[in-house]
């Protein structure tokens, strides 16, 4: 096993770049990640990386190793996944991510349900609104809400989730409550903003009667948090464009109000990404499996509990 751990170690490494990075997510010290290295150039009679002070770059000798020992990887854990099939006993850590609105209100809810399933599994959630790598994180699976960039990822769709334009009774009383997005626009009503990294103007897609349609709109607000979005539309400090799950029950309690119901927002996607690798694992189709049924619920009975108007 010490021979695999040395490999796992090194794939890491390769993948991420760093001996501190590599170390935090396989959750050991960068001593231990080192001196993993080290055993595996030792027992190859290569160096596998150049390290200076600043940087670590994978040589000749590395580049042509890391393609195996990926497909060592690959094997032994198509190997186990047989077993844990046979066994009916899933085990190991899951490596999860999800955004923040997501994983508080739709996942993290129903995990000690799967955990007490599945008491040799554990869950290692990490939750964040900005955009993540499944592959270089090492993550079993991705949730998340629109179009994902990589093509190369298996992705399995959740649910279409309604989206609502909403704004506090004190910010409608000073500033009014805007027809449609063109009304948005042309009386400068301050928008809330979600800030993604790379992002360099804010649009928000809705359905006019021609069809769906972009509008360019603008604030001083933006946050990188859904729920600090949230937070300050609660207070008055503008117009935030929200999943109806996240915000149902402030519509519901007169807290927030809808705007602009001319225009609706465009329904999102909601899926989870996951390497074709990653899916053969029996934890994490069960992991995938349990929570897509009870996502896919929590969206339609918030979606039915609180109906737009038009």
């Amino acid at each position: 096993m010490s021979y695999l751990d040395n490999i796992r170690t090194f794939v890491r490494v390769y993948e991420l770049g760093s001996m501190s990075a590599a170390g935090r997510d396989l959750r050991v010290s960068p001593a231990v990640t080192s001196s993993r290295i080290s055993q595996l150039e030792e027992h190859l009679g290569v160096r596998l990386f150049q390290r200076t002070t600043r940087s670590l770059t994978p040589t000749e000798q590395g580049q042509a190793f890391y393609t195996g020992a990926c497909g060592v990887l690959e094997a032994v854990e198509s190997a186990e996944a047989q077993i844990v099939d046979i066994t009916e006993n899933p085990r190991g850590s899951l490596y999860v991510a999800a955004p923040l609105g997501v994983g508080r209100r739709l996942i993290a809810p129903h995990i000690p349900e799967f955990l007490r399933a599945y008491p040799a599994v554990s869950v290692r959630l990490r939750l964040t609104d900005r955009k993540v790598d499944v592959t270089t994180e090492g993550l079993d699976l991705a949730f998340f809400l629109g179009q994902p960039e990589d093509s190369t990822l298996r992705i399995r769709k959740i649910a279409d989730v309604a989206r609502v334009l909403c704004a506090s009774p004190a910010y409608i009383a000073e500033h009014g409550n805007p027809r449609d997005g063109d009304a948005i626009v042309a009386d400068g009503h301050e928008c809330l903003n979600l800030r993604f990294p790379g992002a360099t103007e804010f649009q928000w897609r809705l359905v006019a009667r021609d069809g769906p349609r972009r509008y360019r709109i603008a604030g001083r607000y933006e946050c990188d948090d859904g729920d600090v979005l949230t937070d300050w539309a609660l207070s008055g400090q503008g117009i935030a464009m929200k999943p109806i799950f996240e915000v149902g029950d402030h519509l519901q309690a007169g807290r927030l109000v809808p705007v602009a119901t001319q225009t609706p927002p465009e329904p999102i996607q909601m899926a989870c990404l996951f390497t074709h690798r990653r899916r053969q694992d029996p934890k994490t189709r069960l992991f995938m499996e349990f929570m897509i049924d009870r996502i896919a619920s929590v969206v339609r009975d918030a979606e039915k509990r609180f109906q737009l108007p038009r």
